[in-house]
């Protein structure tokens, strides 16, 4: 085989205690807390729905330092969205529930960042959000913590500081769509593929940043992510 251009290097999340996880794809779900819900205007128990984000959209964050992305075009209205990340071990289309837990290879923390003022547009015309979602460094993450150390996480604080002042709390416990529902929806969408990363959601308190400004998310379990925006 003969390759016209080169291929761009996979992306790769190191996972705590050894090794890298290639990332196949970025699922996320929305609105999937109550309170960030209604904060979107939006009430109620509603179908999960999802959106995607290109592999290449990850910004690798390993412990102890501090990621950077720059503020990205197009927006005076950055906001952040902390949120559990599960990455998939084991593929499959047509996950139940109750068998979902055993497809999951471990946990990070992520942050899905948004450019609210281009999502809000898209939403007012009916048109796709990539615009809003899918751009450049949208997707900070954390090391994956394996599941055969935390265990499966079905509680536990998820936390966002900004500046050291916190923005936004919550649990895990909280979620709308549990991960294992998450993943029995999506897998009736999609096939899913070793490699493939879930963000679950994000509680509420969303807000915007600014150049200068420092993120530090937090799952309990997971440590911290801590990312600033130049």
């Amino acid at each position: 085989m003969t390759l016209v251009v080169t291929p761009h290097a996979p992306t790769l999340v190191p996972v705590a205690g050894g090794g890298n996880y290639p990332v196949h794809r970025i699922y996320c779900v929305g609105r999937n807390y109550a309170e960030h819900a209604q904060e979107m205007g939006f009430t109620g128990r509603e179908p999960p729905f999802f959106f995607m984000k290109p592999a290449d959209a990850a910004v690798v964050v390993p412990d102890g330092e501090t990621g950077v992305i720059d503020y990205p075009t197009l927006t005076a209205n950055l906001h952040h969205e902390i949120e559990l990340v599960v990455a998939i071990g084991t593929g499959g289309a047509g996950i139940r529930a109750a068998d979902a837990a055993g497809h999951i290879y471990g946990y990070a923390i992520g942050l899905d960042m948004t450019r609210r003022d281009l999502q809000g547009e898209m939403k007012k015309q009916g048109r796709p959000w990539c615009i809003g979602k899918a751009f450049d460094q949208s997707a900070p993450i954390g090391p994956i913590h394996p599941k055969a150390v935390t265990g499966e996480l079905l509680r536990g604080a998820i936390t966002l500081d900004v500046n050291g002042v916190r923005r936004q709390k919550g649990d895990l416990s909280e979620l709308i769509w549990s991960v294992n529902e998450t993943i029995e929806h999506l897998s009736a969408a999609w096939t899913l593929q070793p490699g493939d990363l879930i963000f679950t959601g994000t509680p509420a308190g969303v807000a915007a940043v600014v150049r200068a400004d420092v993120m530090e998310g937090s799952v309990a379990g997971l440590g911290t992510l801590r990312v600033a925006v130049r």
